[in-house]
């Protein structure tokens, strides 16, 4: 069983959204973390209830098999799993992923599609639309999260460094002659 659920407003982490990635197991993945407010109830209840709709189904229980020793769920707490990330303060977060064949559709505020890659990035606000899905795997059981879609809401601080805009670039500090010098690293400090 599959069970997919839009959320409010969450801001997206490690925003591996635009090309696929090789994880440690060598498959190619698209990917973000999910990071979720702990104050945002209906988010937190809708996550609640699917990952219940999943678990108690029939079909997940089979792939399991009857020895469940200890079930692996997508959801983390920022403060217990990311202490000291401010980031991560006051959150939960799930790590969503979409293999290489099954890019997440990236919209505007408008649902229109978003085109410059520049505009989704670590740090900005988004809804996201995601699936939970039983798993079996190298002796790992537990529930899987997938990303299907992401849609901007607002921008936000961005988390993986600053975003350069075209205002950083100055043509004071560009020379017509800057290669043909001959100043030595000497003659710099």
């Amino acid at each position: 069983m599959t069970v997919k659920i839009s959320t409010g407003v969450v801001r997206i982490s490690y925003a591996n959204i635009w090309a696929p990635k090789e994880t440690p197991s060598g498959t190619m993945k698209y990917s973000c973390s999910l990071l979720i407010r702990k104050d945002d109830k209906k988010t937190l209840a809708k996550i609640s209830e699917a990952l219940k709709q999943v678990k108690n189904d029939s079909a997940s229980k089979e792939k399991w098999g009857k020895v469940v020793k200890e079930l692996h769920m997508p959801i983390r707490d920022g403060d217990t799993d990311r202490p000291g990330d401010p980031n991560y303060e006051d959150c939960y977060f799930i790590n969503a992923n979409a293999n290489e064949d099954r890019a997440p559709k990236i919209v505007d505020r408008d649902r229109n599609e978003i085109l410059d890659k520049s505009e989704v990035y670590s740090g900005c606000y988004c809804q996201a639309v995601i699936t939970f899905y039983p798993y079996a795997a190298s002796g790992n059981k537990g529930i899987g999260c997938g990303l299907q879609g992401l849609r901007k809401i607002k921008d936000g601080e961005p988390l993986s460094g600053s975003v350069v805009t075209d205002s950083d670039f100055s043509d004071e500090d560009i020379e017509d002659d800057a290669f043909g010098g001959n100043s030595s690293v000497d003659d710099l400090f």
